[in-house]
């Protein structure tokens, strides 16, 4: 395991928790910091094209609104119970997973969760591109470049100057972004009142539906590295409804504002969109609300940056145990950084298509994963889980736990006649059913009972054995490594 540090995370700029246990006398982490956090998270440029998904495909505003409302609600769902997870476990949420796939057969869902990160990131980098270069004539390039570069420091200083950046921009955010929004209710912003307002199909709703519940899903993996430095007795009730709030109200928010500039506005891009709009209101509201909107963006880049990073260091401490410390946390973090710098440069289509194929690929993905995680978590250990176990390669949870990554297989399996990625691969079932896409909804269903169904052989008592002696254990580790 990697060894947990001397030094209190309160008195260094840098963290130095990685992906070890954080023991009760370091968790300083404040329930209120949860909203904020994650509210900012989605309140940002990324959220904005969601919006542009169903209108590009016919699917009125009323309609865009209902589906994104829906298929938030539900990927936040899933996003806010696994937030709850990290109080109890005080720890990164794919060392959590040992528990479900193994010590080394976690390195399945780690790599369809590094995907995700870089995949965030690449689609990040050309919405920024193609955001600042049409608001503000920049060169995407430089933008690109630079960035990258604020993401990386962020993701280097590690989880409390996350949680800070993200404050301090919801400051300044939140009443420019409310001006901007009360300008397009009371008619302020432009628009056009003979544009064609779109209508209802079952596809583009779907398609909507699906790509409102990635956004959130999608957060899935590492949203517990956020709350694990809140104490061990926080109210999972008080955790689960600060996420929920925070990350629904922002994506509703910005994404009902996305298919308003789509359809009214005639916006081709969310940030020059955004930026219009706002002008419109007052001179340079736009402006601002563009540069805000971007910088939340960068920040999020950070944070995907800092959960890339803990899931190398996860991947290599499950083959080769290490103990990462400030040096190879940045060299991965900038790895990070020129692979998804060299995708973003090599992909042509525009923000919406490329955030649209991101979400869809993502929500394949990961809902095996969160499937199997969710019902361990809840349905099968209820919590109970020997964390020392969790970094011993022949430990109670083994080294590849075939339930677990059966569950992952025959969820994944169970999706692809049911799959749609435009222009690659429509699934025989989605052709038939006229390309509505209900492929992650099977995986979910799935997955699910596969490992209910799989988890009944799993040796209770060996695992109560192992944590009627976890105290210990773990007292024992954090003295081994001091």
């Amino acid at each position: 395991m990697s060894a947990p540090s001397t030094t209190p995370t309160g008195k260094s700029l840098i963290e130095h928790r990685s992906i070890d246990w954080v023991p009760e006398s370091e968790r300083h982490g404040k329930l209120w910091h949860q909203a904020p956090l994650w509210f900012l998270g989605n309140f940002q440029y990324f959220s904005i094209p969601i919006g542009f998904i169903g209108p590009s495909m016919g699917l009125s505003l009323g309609w865009t609104i209902l589906a994104s409302v829906l298929g938030i609600a539900v990927g936040t769902v899933f996003m806010a119970f696994h937030a709850s997870q990290g109080p109890v476990m005080g720890l990164p949420q794919m060392i959590q997973s040992r528990a479900q796939f193994g010590y080394r057969g976690v390195v399945v869902p780690l790599i369809a969760t590094l995907l995700t990160y870089v995949g965030f990131n690449i689609a990040d980098t050309v919405l920024l591109g193609e955001g600042i270069s049409g608001s503000f004539g920049l060169n995407p390039v430089l933008v690109s470049l630079l960035a990258g570069a604020i993401a990386v420091i962020l993701a280097v200083f590690g989880h409390d100057w996350v949680h800070k950046a993200f404050r301090v921009l919801l400051y300044f955010s939140l009443p420019v972004m409310t001006v901007v929004t009360l300008g397009v209710i009371f008619g302020g912003a432009g628009g056009s009142g003979t544009v064609d307002k779109g209508g209802f199909t079952v596809v583009a709703f779907m398609a909507q539906f699906a790509a409102s519940a990635a956004y959130n899903i999608t957060y899935a993996p590492y949203v517990s590295d956020y709350s694990r430095y809140l104490p061990s007795k926080t109210s999972a009730r008080g955790v689960i409804s600060a996420v929920f709030f925070g990350a629904s109200t922002a994506a509703i928010w910005l994404i009902s504002l996305g298919a308003w500039l789509a359809i009214y506005l005639g916006a081709q891009d969310g940030l020059v969109g955004l930026q219009q709009a706002g002008n419109n209101v007052f001179a340079h509201l736009g402006d601002v609300a563009a540069i805000l909107s971007a910088l939340a963006l960068v920040a999020t880049m950070g944070m995907n940056a800092y959960g890339g990073m803990l899931t190398v260091m996860t991947t290599v401490d499950s083959f080769r145990p290490v103990r990462p410390g400030p040096r190879a946390k940045a060299l991965t973090v900038l790895a990070l950084a020129v692979v998804w710098f060299v995708a973003a440069s090599a992909i042509s289509s525009n923000g919406v298509a490329t955030v649209f194929a991101a979400l869809t690929l993502m929500l394949y993905a990961l809902v095996p994963w969160t499937a199997t995680n969710l019902i361990d978590f809840f349905f099968v250990r209820r919590g109970h889980y020997a964390i020392s176990e969790l970094f011993k390669l022949n430990g109670v949870y083994g080294v590849w736990n075939r339930r677990g990554l059966l569950a992952f297989f025959i969820g994944l399996v169970a999706e692809v006649p049911f799959m749609v990625v435009t222009g690659v691969y429509t699934g025989p079932v989605a052709d038939a059913l006229g390309g509505v896409d209900i492929a992650w909804l099977v995986g979910l269903a799935v997955s699910s009972a596969s490992y209910l169904l799989l988890s009944r052989g799993i040796d209770v008592a060996a695992e109560k054995e192992a944590m009627a002696h976890d105290g210990a254990a773990l007292a024992a580790m954090l003295e081994e490594n001091g």
